[in-house]
């Protein structure tokens, strides 16, 4: 059968997320980021579709928001994914596309551009001779989704409330598992005040910032629970100026996950009221939950169970997880069915040796292309 006979063909595919992987998109690279996003724009330019970009600030780059011509009057299926990267510019040097075997490598295609590029490459066979999928189909592609989506976050919210559904294109774990649960992050900034003095004439006088941060540290530490999935990570620490001067001034950066909504009021406000311990210190911590948990609901079972119907018909088992990674699944999760971790299969994110498994394209793409067809 010739090549072109399968509209799923993966090495056409993989051609296709090639283009999109060789031009490098770190959060903090604005202006490349929106380089890849003409790109992608080019791709729908002749397809039936409204596009709207929005400009980027604080240091982003642009969103795009494309919306099928049909079906938006509606409650439709909304797809997330982001065309950032962890990788610095010039990476591509150390990590070139290339291909081992069922591997090809690249900066940031497992992670994700090749499950955006699958659900574009979907949307496209959706269009092809025609047809139509019973819902509207909005494509939303964020630019700051690696540093926690601060700029994309009030867009993603506002058509996550609009949708039915959400289909999020970020790696499958493990094999191939989609993922039907997030925890959710918060991050936390602790600043510690006391009195400098000499630490060998006067040491009496001084009141140490570093000695309360310890103390502070052994409480945050104390909040880890595996067995509820809680963890809580002092991650940065600086304090003091010199050896011999008792420190006036210490300072961390927090990282807590939590799996449940419920875990997350009890303890954000437990790391915000952290007190100081000692006369003459001063603590002050300000942070935030900045991405809620999402929590497996019954509409996100409901979803994941007709998903794994489509792929059972595809031929290959599809097997849902949770994961302490957040996503912008996480936003959308509370209040509308959400299924993440559509996009391929690989291993590797943010490291020198990301993957995507190419035998993953055509499963994965199908399965896709399925839940546009059949979701109503």
């Amino acid at each position: 059968m010739p090549m072109s006979a399968n509209p799923f063909d993966p090495m056409t595919i993989l051609d296709g997320i090639r283009r999109w992987v060789e031009i490098e998109t770190p959060t903090e690279a604005p202006a490349h980021v929106n380089q890849l996003t003409n790109v992608v724009v080019d791709g729908y330019r002749d397809l039936p579709v409204s596009i709207e970009r929005i400009a980027g600030h604080s240091g982003c780059g642009d969103h795009l928001v494309v919306r099928s011509s049909w079906g938006q009057d509606a409650p439709g299926i909304l797809i997330l994914s982001h065309l950032d990267t962890v990788h610095p510019i010039g990476f591509i040097q150390r990590l070139p596309f290339s291909i081992d075997g069922d591997s090809a490598f690249g900066p940031g295609i497992y992670d994700m551009k090749g499950g955006a590029y699958l659900a574009y490459h979907a949307f496209r066979q959706i269009c092809a001779n025609g047809q139509r999928s019973p819902l509207a189909i909005t494509q939303l592609y964020v630019s700051d989704e690696e540093i926690g989506s601060p700029t994309s976050r009030p867009l993603i919210e506002a058509e996550g409330r609009k949708a039915k559904y959400v289909l999020v294109t970020e790696p499958a774990r493990d094999g191939g598992k989609i993922v039907t649960g997030r925890k959710g992050v918060a991050r936390f900034e602790i600043f510690v005040k006391g009195v400098a003095s000499h630490a060998g004439t006067r040491p009496e006088d001084g009141r140490s910032a570093i000695r309360e941060l310890a103390n502070l540290i052994q409480t945050l530490e104390a909040m880890n629970d595996l067995k509820r999935g809680i963890s809580v990570n002092v991650g940065v620490v600086r304090g003091g100026t010199r050896p011999n001067v008792i420190p006036e001034e210490a300072y961390a950066e927090v990282d807590m996950r939590v799996p449940t909504i419920a875990d997350a009021d009890e303890l954000v406000p437990k790391i915000l009221n952290l007190k100081s311990g000692t006369e003459g210190v001063s603590v002050r911590v300000i942070g935030e939950l900045n991405r809620p948990p999402y929590e497996k609901s019954n509409a996100g079972a409901a979803l994941y169970e007709h998903a794994r119907a489509l792929a059972a018909e595809i031929g290959f088992d599809l097997v849902d997880s949770s994961t302490g990674g957040g996503s912008d699944g996480n936003f959308t999760a509370p209040h509308t069915a959400t299924l993440d971790g559509l996009g391929v299969d690989g291993k590797g994110a943010h490291t020198d040796y990301e993957q995507m498994y190419i035998s993953s394209i055509e499963p994965r793409g199908r399965l896709l292309h399925r839940l546009f067809q059949t979701l109503r």
